[in-house]
């Protein structure tokens, strides 16, 4: 598990520091220089959060619906599941001054990568309804999303602008811009 506003490495001048998520983790940060990014979101889901008054801006990458499909992994690792990881980083935003009423969130991934009509699983199918259904239960309104298709993604937030970017093989796209 990744430590909220963990060290970054010094950019250069004029450019964002940047922190890599990983599989199954997060990152939040009230340092308006940084760049909070995640690669290769197939079926995985990526989620980012910004507080423009708090100046909180988080990224989460989980990987599955439901912790009940393995509940030892969920235990040590619960950002891999959208019912654990989910409550968890809205909670660790909140303990950094973020507000729910004010969240800007932004959804991507939940793609069908592999061969078509072969995908028995669908699991980004299954996050993507997993998400929205818990974020119904908890009133979270979603700004901005890409999800579905059979494209992977790369999604970043800056953390001082609010913007949200996706690249794919397509290019680079702005999802979101900061308020």
């Amino acid at each position: 598990m990744m430590p909220l506003d963990s060290p970054i490495v010094e950019a250069p001048p004029g450019r964002p520091r940047q922190l890599a998520v990983g599989l199954a983790d997060r990152a939040l940060s009230r340092d308006a220089n940084s760049l909070l990014i995640t690669f290769a979101l197939g079926s995985c889901l990526g989620i980012t959060l910004w507080d423009p008054v708090a100046h909180v801006g988080g990224l989460l990458h989980l990987m599955l619906p439901e912790s009940s499909t393995n509940p030892e992994k969920a235990e040590s690792q619960p950002y891999m599941f959208v019912d654990t990881g989910v409550p968890r980083f809205f909670k660790e935003a909140y303990a950094l001054g973020a507000e729910k009423s004010r969240l800007v969130v932004c959804v991507a991934g939940g793609a069908a990568l592999g061969v078509p009509g072969e995908s028995c699983f669908q699991i980004g199918q299954r996050n993507i309804a997993s998400l929205r259904k818990l974020f119904w239960k908890n009133g979270v309104l979603i700004h901005a999303q890409e999800t579905g298709g059979r494209t992977p993604r790369t999604m970043s937030v800056h953390v001082g602008t609010g913007e949200v970017s996706l690249k794919t093989d397509a290019g680079t796209r702005v999802l979101a811009q900061g308020r």
